[in-house]
């Protein structure tokens, strides 16, 4: 396996400059904008292999760039925030958030288990492939390069699982179930494998003979080396991983694993807020949407119970698509809607346009129902990913919503404005927390109702249904995570409260077990921006100007919602003075 080296002259570099700014009074220190490029840059390097390797992922090199990102947080926290810019604050406020979470996840150990109920390093790896842009000559060769080093890298991070194992640091068994599936449906023959997908197309920039040349190169090593690794990976998943997972599904019952809860839950809501009191939110959320919910059972004249409705409508033929392409279909229509709303809300568009595609089949099984895949380059659209596996478990109603979450106003607006704001730095541009990406999502949904959307009450209910979905994710996850509850509790409670199929139910508290506190950001994102609006609302009056607040929202990217509420207090005292 090839090892790239790490980034010490940046490092080093960062580490002169924050010196010579200690030494006297005469010393030029750096502006705060130069210190945080160089720290972006040495960070960015921490996490992107060179040319032609795959990540290092021994235990020395991991040690090695932990104490590197502590000397990087050590420089953040020598500066003086009352000396910066509005701006500068938001920078120093990002930087200081996305170095935290590497530090954490390593102290805590995540890099044992590299894998939730969903996916893995594995799938990881093979997207990072398909994605690879193959123009140059030199590319090609790099291509080949990363395929020959994936046995070391698959070897590194079974040594790593193997030594979670030992720790008692794994996925719980039961969210487990099947995901060897995720491993084999890699393996195929080499001119149908994932990782040869991206030689099938020759570039103008080569040869035919050294697309050929290099084509027969990368079926060589697919079969001799890449299909191997797989094999290997899933033998260890099925012989040891599988039997030797904890029982327990707590992350407050891994090794420190209060204090790691606890810190997730910081991370991913960007508040300070104890499991319990999430909880309780999340019980009054449940309690209010349900009241809603049964207004619109009694609108239809349904005269049985709260039960009866949702297994009416997780029974009846009538609410699921007959087919695949009936499905992307719907997708694609209701899209289109909100695009043609667009205008009406927002005062800025993103030049990135979006597609909807079904989930990879490789991962549909255990996916959730939809989610958004940005771009990542200038030359890529954003998608819109349903899953199309198991179309009795992908109801209609639901749609409209998942729509306007994943697609538009939702993430495909929220992203794409992000990434094109070319006088933010590259580590805003590119900064995604959950609190706020889905927070907004959730509020997108929301803002459907306005938007011309949930006509139908059936779509209504839909809409209701994933507002009590995100709602109760903050009782179920705390309540595993924090406070004693069972997997069959949680998949009770949510089954109980929602109209999701048994399907979706079970697959996402998986998810919420697999990815503790994740799951607690969409609601107290939603909540916070809500909020934040009804204030702007109450207080502008006349002034209040929908696609004006929603610039402000959207302006500077992605943020933690400390940071959102200030810009939004900011926002409604400049338009009280300018009045």
């Amino acid at each position: 396996m090839q090892i790239r080296a790490e980034p010490l002259s940046l490092i080093a570099a960062i580490l002169l400059l924050a010196g010579c700014a200690s030494k006297s009074p005469d010393a030029v220190a750096p502006s705060f904008s130069q210190l945080a490029e160089q720290i972006w840059q040495a960070e960015t390097a921490l996490r992107t292999p060179a040319p032609g390797t795959l990540t290092d992922m021994s235990p020395a090199a991991l040690a090695a760039r932990q104490q590197q990102r502590l000397a990087l947080q050590q420089q953040l926290q020598a500066v003086d925030l009352n000396q910066l810019s509005e701006q500068d604050k938001i920078n120093h406020a990002i930087l200081s958030y996305r170095l935290a979470d590497e530090i954490d996840q390593y102290r805590f150990n995540a890099h044992l288990m590299p894998l939730t109920s969903e996916s893995g390093f594995h799938t990881a790896l093979a997207f990072s492939f398909q994605r690879s842009a193959l123009r140059q000559t030199n590319d090609y060769q790099q291509y080949l390069q990363r395929l020959a080093a994936i046995p070391g890298y698959m070897m590194q991070q079974i040594a790593l699982m193997q030594q979670g194992l030992d720790q008692g640091i794994t996925q719980p068994a039961v969210v487990l179930a099947g995901f060897e599936q995720s491993i084999s449906s890699y393996i195929a023959q080499p001119e149908q494998s994932v990782f040869f997908q991206p030689l099938q197309r020759k570039s103008d920039l080569i040869s035919e003979q050294e697309w050929q040349s290099f084509r027969q190169q990368a079926l060589g090593i697919i079969e001799t080396a890449v299909n191997p690794a797989f094999q290997g990976f899933y033998d260890f998943m099925v012989q040891h991983y599988l039997p030797g997972a904890r029982q327990d599904i707590a992350a407050s019952t891994l090794p420190n694993g209060a204090a790691f809860y606890q810190n997730r839950l910081e991370h991913y809501t960007t508040l300070q807020m104890t499991p319990q009191q999430v909880h309780d939110i999340g019980l009054a959320e449940v309690a209010r949407i349900r009241a809603e919910m049964q207004q619109v059972i009694d609108s239809l004249g349904f005269t049985g119970s709260f039960a009866d409705f949702v297994q009416f409508l997780r029974e009846d033929p009538q609410f699921y698509p007959q087919s695949a392409d009936e499905l992307l279909r719907y997708a694609a229509w209701l899209s289109k809607r909100a695009d043609a709303q667009l205008p009406r809300f927002f005062k800025l568009l993103p030049r990135t346009p979006y597609g909807v595609v079904e989930v990879p089949a490789e991962i549909a099984p255990k996916y959730t129902t939809g989610r958004y895949s940005g771009a990542t380059r200038d030359d890529q659209a954003g998608y819109y990913w349903v899953n199309t596996y198991a179309l009795n478990r992908r109801p209609l109603y639901e749609m409209e919503a998942l729509t306007l979450h994943e697609a538009v106003p939702g993430h495909h607006l929220q992203i794409s404005l992000a990434r094109e704001q070319g006088d933010l730095p590259d580590y805003r541009r590119t900064f995604y927390t959950s609190a706020f990406g889905e927070g907004w999502g959730l509020y997108a949904e929301y803002l459907g109702l306005e938007m011309g959307f949930y006509q139908d009450p059936y779509s209504n209910f839909g809409r209701l249904t994933y507002e009590m979905w995100r709602a109760a994710r903050l009782v179920v996850d705390t309540g595993m995570h924090s406070l004693g509850w069972s997997r069959q509790q949680a998949i009770d409670f949510l089954a109980e409260n929602t109209a999701l199929s048994m399907h979706n139910v079970q697959t996402e508290i998986d998810r919420y077990i697999s990815w503790p506190a994740q799951a607690l950001s969409y609601k107290l994102g939603e909540l916070t921006i809500r909020r934040l609006r009804q204030q702007a609302e109450q207080q502008l009056g006349d002034k209040f100007d929908i696609r004006v607040f929603h610039q402000v929202v959207l302006d500077n990217g992605s943020v933690p919602l400390a940071v959102l509420e200030q810009q939004v207090r900011n926002y409604i005292q400049q338009q009280l003075s300018s009045s």
